[in-house]
Formats: structure tokens, C-alpha cells, sequence
């Protein structure tokens, strides 16, 4: 996935939960993390922002969150992981959001 790139959010109404995916190239585990995404994004209401390492705003998260291995993935903006992206951890976390958005609303 290139630099800026964005997944479409779900068709659904529920409100979306941010992903930021900071990717070197090459890097095989950003491809998987790629997919998982997209997959993950038929039925989770989910954005993806994928930034480059290198560019401005990569280079400014990795100093930040110092992530041991590529990609390093946010879920609203808070570190989530870094290297293979655990999937099921992941689709917990985004059950867990929007199950708290539901009884919040």
C-alpha cells in the first residue's frame, strides 16, 4: 500500500475506529498487515492511514513510540504493536470499541 493511503471505511453507521500503520519498504510483515487490515475493514468499522517511515510524520511516530520492528500500528493514535500484527488481538480490541461505544451511546 502506498504512503497516505486510506482503506474506506465500512458501511457502517457505527462510528470508526482509527488505524495508523507506519511501513518501511521493503517490509513483508507491512504487506500482511495490509491485508489483515483490509480484510478486517469489510467488517469493522475501521480507517487506515498507512505513513511512510521516512517521510515527516513516520520519522516523528517511530522517535516516539520506538517500535523494535516494521510496521508499527496505532489504534486511535495509541501504540498497539509493531512487527506481525496479532489479528485476533486486533478484532478484540475492535469488538471491545465498539461495544463501549454502544453502551456509552
Amino acid at each position: 500500500m502506498s504512503q497516505g493511503q486510506r482503506f474506506p471505511v465500512s458501511g457502517s453507521a457505527r462510528p470508526h475506529v482509527r488505524i495508523t500503520v507506519v511501513e518501511t519498504s521493503p517490509c513483508d510483515l507491512c504487506e500482511d498487515a495490509d491485508a489483515v487490515l483490509a480484510e478486517l475493514a469489510k467488517d469493522h468499522p475501521i480507517s487506515v492511514e498507512v505513513v511512510d517511515a521516512q517521510s515527516e510524520v513516520g520519522r516523528d511516530l517511530v522517535a516516539r513510540h520506538r517500535p523494535p520492528q516494521a510496521p508499527l500500528v496505532l489504534v486511535d493514535g495509541e501504540y498497539f504493536s509493531a512487527g506481525r500484527l496479532p489479528r485476533r488481538k486486533l478484532e478484540r480490541t475492535l469488538t471491545a470499541r465498539h461495544s463501549t461505544v454502544q453502551t456509552a451511546g
